[in-house]
């Protein structure tokens, strides 16, 4: 894991960048308080603001309610599931 300060990252951005890419972790520190980490996004990573993941756990919780899901129990009923997909 490297940290360094928000001046340092803005001179050498590509270079942090490619080690993050690399799989190192980079922590960006700005000021006394602040601290960012930079991961890369990876393709299968899901962006959403706020209001759309809670809007998603609405609709999750409607088809619960509804009695749309499938139940999964024991380690069958989860190979069962995912052979049927």
């Amino acid at each position: 894991m490297k940290i360094v300060s928000s001046r340092e990252f803005r001179d050498k951005q590509r270079i942090y960048f490619d080690s993050a890419d690399n799989g190192e972790q980079i922590i960006i520190q700005r000021g006394k308080n602040k601290s960012y980490k930079l991961v890369p996004i990876a393709k299968d990573d899901s962006l959403m603001t706020k209001d759309e993941f809670y809007a998603k756990i609405d609709r999750s919780l409607k088809q619960i309610k509804e009695g749309k899901f499938t139940r999964i129990e024991t380690k069958d009923d989860l190979e069962n599931f995912l052979n049927n997909l």
